[in-house]
């Protein structure tokens, strides 16, 4: 190996190959370590000529979708909250300072009540005008455990109703905004913030226990009616205590505000809409709601209408955030959704600590609804006679609360005809074709009536209806003018819509 190494080196060829190799490294490390260079400077260049952002830049008022935890930098009072509040949940605060805060509180409600609302956890969902109102309240008054759920940040439009944000708070989520503020007054409260839209499908995480406490209350202050319905049927089913708020917007009357059951709700879109779907569900009572009763009026707030060239555009349901989720600006007067707010906790605390209440009584018309399950039963013999059928053992696929639903959601407790609100009663709107009786299933018999095939009427009006057009010959616009029939093509039209939530 030697020998050939030495005479390889001896060779003059061999040499200027060797010496060329070695050339050419050196070169090329040369100048890839030159590029290195450059590039390395270049980089520092750029980085030098960014300037640095600082707290009143524009991009530290640029969120994520539903905001984000920390937008604005806390203030030097912040920050001495926080530490409060930090070491007053671990137990290093005075109780006796506690007590002498809620002294008031205290008296009212007894050494009981109180120990049972300090100990008590809330779940307020929703954290706007109605909301932030409710959950300053309750924790003003002792409630120990707050979980705020809203994925919504403040905005300046929000300022005239919400009860705890500022400008410096415009872009901040609203559920840290609200911890931000009431860590300030009431620094034992131990606030879970989710910043986060609720949804059914997360219902059991969003409304789990706290440190192995479940919730004594909900609170629903949402005003989206998809979250809304969800919510309220959760809690229904599984047996959650829970309080919700209706529609403040448009409304000015504060002596019309009322607490009562849901079914007893009127005059309010979002309570009319929010039952109606409930409804549906299967739930038709036994929610407690706070809702006004104020009637729209000539020189009162409506609800404001897109612009022309906004439908010109397209599909308007682009335009929201969600789907479903409202785009038109809804007239708020600031102070009707803070006394909304108020009336819900109070409703809270008293149930919470045990305090004497009662309740607007709701209206039970089970017998009513029984009774008119029985005549449309009769009907529908009465009418399958007519036609040849055995009617003997003829069932309808029309239930109680089917009829109740009908009543009360769809025509209101009034006739179609004349608007009479006495001896009610429901009946067919059209002539069926022969084939309305389902015999498949053999010793069964029912009829294929459907809820959207169905009109109130007077009993009265129901026996005339029946002999000259389910009977007869007639059809509906042969008995009744225009406006009626136009009224009931309305009403089934929407009937329709609404089954998609059955």
């Amino acid at each position: 190996m030697s020998s050939w190494i030495s005479r390889t080196t001896a060779s003059h060829n061999a040499q200027l190959i060797a010496t060329a190799i070695v050339s050419g490294v050196v070169v090329g490390g040369a100048i890839l370590g030159f590029q290195k260079a450059r590039r390395m400077y270049r980089v520092a260049d750029l980085k030098a000529s960014i300037p640095d952002v600082g707290e009143d830049h524009h991009v530290t008022r640029l969120t994520e979708y539903g905001a984000a935890s920390s937008v604005f930098k806390p203030s030097k009072e912040d920050e001495r909250s926080m530490a409060l509040a930090a070491r007053a949940r671990k137990g290093d605060y005075d109780d006796e300072l506690i007590l002498e805060q809620l002294a008031r509180n205290r008296v009212f409600l007894t050494d009981d009540g109180l120990e049972k609302l300090r100990s008590s956890f809330v779940i307020v969902i929703g954290c706007g005008g109605v909301g932030s109102h409710a959950t300053a309240a309750l924790a003003r008054s002792g409630v120990s455990k707050l979980r705020l759920i809203d994925f919504d940040q403040v905005t300046l439009s929000s300022l005239n109703r919400h009860a705890l944000a500022t400008l410096s708070d415009v872009g901040t989520p609203k559920v840290h905004c609200i911890r931000r503020r009431l860590e300030q007054v009431t620094p034992w409260t131990h606030f879970d913030c989710r910043n986060e839209l609720f949804s059914e499908a997360n219902a059991d995480r969003q409304l789990s226990a706290m440190d192995g406490h479940a919730p004594d209350f909900i609170i629903d202050a949402i005003d989206n009616i998809d979250s809304k319905v969800s919510l309220l049927n959760y809690c229904y089913k599984n047996k959650l205590r829970v309080i919700s708020s209706m529609g403040a917007g448009c409304k000015s009357d504060p002596t019309k505000i009322f607490i009562g059951d849901i079914s007893a709700s009127t005059d309010d879109p979002l309570s009319k809409s929010t039952r109606r779907r409930l409804r549906a569900l299967g739930v038709k009572e036994g929610i407690p709601v706070v809702f006004s009763t104020e009637k729209p009026g000539p020189g009162k707030a409506q609800l404001l209408p897109l612009p022309e060239e906004e439908f010109a555009k397209g599909s308007v349901g682009e335009l929201g955030v969600l789907p479903d989720f409202r785009i038109r600006i809804l007239p708020v007067l600031g102070t009707m959704p803070a006394i909304f707010g108020l009336a819900v906790t109070n409703h809270v605390i008293l149930e919470i600590t045990g305090y004497p209440h009662e309740y607007l009584p709701s209206r039970s018309r089970d017998k009513m609804y029984d009774g008119l399950l029985g005549a449309l039963q009769g009907a529908e013999e009465r009418l399958a006679k007519s036609v040849g059928f055995d009617s003997q053992g003829l069932k309808i696929p029309i239930t109680q609360d089917d009829v109740g639903y009908l009543v009360e959601e769809v025509y209101h407790g009034r006739s179609i005809i004349s608007g009479l609100s006495t001896r009610l009663c429901l009946i067919r709107w059209n002539k069926p074709n022969g084939n309305f009786i389902d015999k498949r299933t053999p010793g069964q018999k029912n009829s294929l009536l459907q809820m959207k095939e169905l009109v109130c009427m007077t009993k009265e009006e129901a026996a005339k209806h029946e002999k000259e057009v389910l009977k007869g010959e007639k059809k509906p616009e042969d008995l009744y003018d225009a406006k009626v029939v136009e009224a009931v093509r309305l009403k089934m039209d929407e009937e329709e819509r609404f089954e998609r939530f059955r």
